[in-house]
């Protein structure tokens, strides 16, 4: 009985140690589900309880400083599959088979996605168009594939004017992320906070009722007001394409810049790209030289470094050697130390000597005597190298630290090239006289042309150095302001005096020097051109020009630089007149009123009077008494149309068609070859043709300029009376070259 006892005494201790560990172990067990393995089983089973569908936040819209979208993101969709409702194949095979087609995406990508059974989300293709959103929709209404396949809201960016200021906007990713230029560098603020559509989940996988749905409503980016104005950055663009396909250079760039704010009002690269296809070579040269490639690994690295190529913001990322553009600084530094006056002489022989070497200029026989002016007008390479060593090393240095050449700008743009002490420019220790010397007509180092433009902006507004900028405000869905950008100033670099004086040599220099070809009418353009060899690569030119206007009253810099133009490589011949052509238009739509000479006033365009009803005799005494030439079309006694209309501007001294016979009121006139005529023989030749011409580009001096382009191509037929733009240029005396 005792042992009885004794073996069910120790059969419950057994079992209580049993029972005790089996706790323990359970005990064990949940302690490490819960702090070991807690969080991770938490996310499976919100995963499964619940749906998390994000709701992406519009991406801000960039805007031009007046209002004008440049980018903007517009409402698209997004189609995605449920494969935990896909119960049988021939439901699996007719989504694939749909889908497919309709979305032109791969049936085995899809394929894959639908056998995953175990998950509820399955992207099948975003960003669509409405068009193609109502297909699907179509075909899930059709087939019953509610639930299987589904549609949400998308967004796409969009940039409605294709390249229009690419490499300043720059582009997004299909992920909706900045990837260049300002989309790049503003990405954060533009993005805005996504929102989220939680679900609840029953057993089966499918949503809960609506009281068991949260959302948190996505809030937009913010908005991006640029300096940037649509309109000047029109005519720069259009300015630099006709240079491009003229020069057939390598690259074309150029910046407009409001000289009293550093505000950039137009920046431009060509050949440049499509932001809503940045993956697109543009250009049908490079596109064609890397197809015929035939090794596959260098044809996609060749593919790379063109896409590359064509998102490089130049203006702001390359550097080059300014040439005689930075005679400008060297001038001014003289000037300001009080070294010299306009009445300093110096005799130019062709040459100069400077410790081991001969300077030659760029007339080879000399420029004979000047004064202070003519070294910008002449752009004589002794003469400013006598110049520079008067002001010496050690204070020459200091002036082209002034001008910011040894620094960033600091522009609001990504990609900014940094100067490079010992590669781009020479370090103090290492200045001596011969790099004095070559710098004095800008040689020897490089700047970027954002640089460039900053520093002679300087000259422009009375000596101060401005920081360039891009981003004018930000501004909220309302249109609130939640910031705005303020003019920088960074320096005083030289004194108003100064500047007044250097502004009056470079007006100088358009009026009847190197840079005549930028001379606009009225406007006493104020500028410097430049020719420099690439470093490294003979025959290869950068011709450039960098002015501003009006000269006695300066509002806007323009420069325009020309990598490796065909032919003609001085900046005189062919950077100068494209700056022409720009101001002639920036400056009377930035409402700048012109001031004309008489010689000016008698080349302008003024407006016909309205002679329809009117007597042919009483119609010609009056277009007569305006200046112009009545032309008279049909026997009739009274006009009964004429051509240009009234409200048509022409030339004074132009033609105007009267016609007399209701018949016959639309005669044309072939448009002749004006190329290489002089202003006076293309005059003759569109009267003689019953046509009207409208001067541009070059004309102080008619009798040494020609045309070099015209608005309508020749041999086109026009109505008589129609007004062809001709643009007129000079060869003389516009050399600046420093090779």
């Amino acid at each position: 009985m005792k042992t009885q006892k004794l073996l069910a005494t120790r059969g419950l201790i057994i079992l209580a140690l049993l029972v005790v560990a089996g706790f323990l172990s359970l005990s064990g067990r949940l302690a490490y589900l819960q702090l070991v393995k807690g969080e991770e089983y938490k996310a499976k089973a919100e995963a499964q309880q619940l749906s998390d569908t994000v709701i992406k936040a519009q991406r801000g819209t960039i805007y031009d400083r007046n209002m004008k979208v440049l980018a903007q993101s517009a409402s698209v969709w997004l189609v995605y599959i449920n494969p935990s409702k896909i119960k049988t194949e021939a439901t699996k095979q007719l989504v694939i088979d749909g889908l497919s087609q309709i979305l032109e995406v791969n049936p085995e990508t899809i394929k894959k996605k639908a056998e995953r059974t175990h998950v509820g989300y399955e992207l099948i293709k975003g960003q669509i168009e409405k068009p193609v959103m109502e297909e699907v929709l179509k075909f899930i209404q059709q087939n019953k594939l509610t639930g299987i396949v589904n549609i949400d809201p998308d967004t796409k960016r969009y940039y409605p004017y294709s390249g229009f200021a690419a490499t300043v906007l720059g582009f997004t990713g299909k992920d909706d992320i900045g990837r260049a230029g300002l989309e790049y560098l503003y990405n954060d603020i533009l993005t805005g906070t996504a929102g989220r559509v939680v679900t609840a989940k029953d057993g089966r996988l499918e949503a809960m009722p609506n009281q068991y749905e949260s959302t948190y409503d996505a809030i937009p980016g913010t908005n991006l007001v640029l300096t940037i104005d649509e309109v000047v950055q029109y005519y720069l663009e259009s300015a630099l394409n006709h240079s491009l396909q003229e020069t057939k250079a390598k690259n074309v760039y150029g910046i407009v810049m409001d000289v009293k704010t550093g505000a950039i009002l137009a920046m431009a690269n060509l050949p440049d790209f499509d932001p809503n296809n940045p993956d697109l070579i543009l250009d049908e040269n490079v596109r064609k030289q890397i197809e015929s490639i035939q090794d596959e690994k260098e044809r996609n690295e060749a593919l790379l470094n063109a896409k590359y190529a064509q998102w490089r913001n130049r203006t702001i990322s390359d550097s080059y050697e300014p040439g005689s553009v930075f005679k400008v600084v060297t001038v001014s530094a003289a000037v300001e130390e009080g070294l010299v006056n306009n009445n300093f002489g110096y005799t130019c022989t062709g040459s100069i000597a400077v410790a081991d070497r001969i300077i030659r200029c760029w007339k080879h026989g000399g420029h004979g005597s000047q004064r202070l002016p003519d070294l910008l007008k002449n752009s004589c390479n002794p003469f400013a190298v006598t110049i520079a060593k008067l002001v010496g090393t050690e204070k020459y240095y200091e002036y082209f630290e002034a001008f910011g050449l040894t620094e960033k700008t600091g522009i609001d743009l990504p990609g900014e090239a940094a100067p490079n002490e010992g590669v781009t420019y020479h370090s103090k220790k290492n200045f001596g006289i011969s790099q004095l010397s070559s710098y004095s007509f800008g040689q020897s180092f490089q700047v970027t042309p954002i640089q460039m433009i900053t520093a002679i902006s300087a000259v422009a507004n009375g000596g101060k150095l401005m920081q360039p900028y891009v981003v004018a405000k930000e501004i909220d869905a309302e249109g609130k302001v939640i910031k705005e950008i303020s003019p920088i100033v960074k320096r005083q670099v030289i004194s108003e005096k100064t500047a007044a004086i250097i502004r009056e040599h470079l007006e100088a220099v358009v009026t009847s020097g190197t840079g005549k070809n930028a001379y606009v009418a009225g406007y006493h353009v104020a500028g410097k051109t430049g020719t420099s060899q690439k470093l490294g690569k003979d025959g290869a030119y950068v011709a450039s020009f960098v002015g501003f206007a009006p000269a006695n009253d300066p509002k806007v810099a323009v420069l325009v630089a020309i990598d490796e133009p065909v032919g003609e490589h001085g900046g005189g011949a062919v950077a100068a007149p494209v700056a022409g052509e720009i101001f002639d238009q920036v400056l009377p739509y930035l409402n700048i009123e012109p001031q004309y000479s008489d010689n000016e006033l008698a080349l302008l365009v003024s407006y016909a009077p309205n002679v329809v009803s009117k007597s042919v005799n009483e119609a010609k005494n009056e277009i007569t008494r305006a200046g112009f030439t009545a032309r008279v079309i049909g026997s009739g006694d009274t006009v009964v149309a004429q051509s240009p209309e009234s409200d048509r501007a022409i030339p004074k001294k132009g033609v105007v068609v009267l016609y007399t016979e209701s018949k016959n009121t639309s005669q044309e006139a072939v448009v002749p070859d004006f190329k290489g005529m002089t202003v006076s023989a293309a005059n003759k030749a569109a009267i003689n043709n019953g046509l009207n011409v409208k001067i541009a580009g070059s004309s102080l001096n008619s009798g040494e300029v020609f045309a070099y382009r015209q608005s309508i191509a020749p041999g086109e037929k026009v109505p008589l009376g129609t007004v062809v733009t001709v643009y007129f240029k000079s060869n003389v005396d516009v050399s600046d070259s420093d090779e």
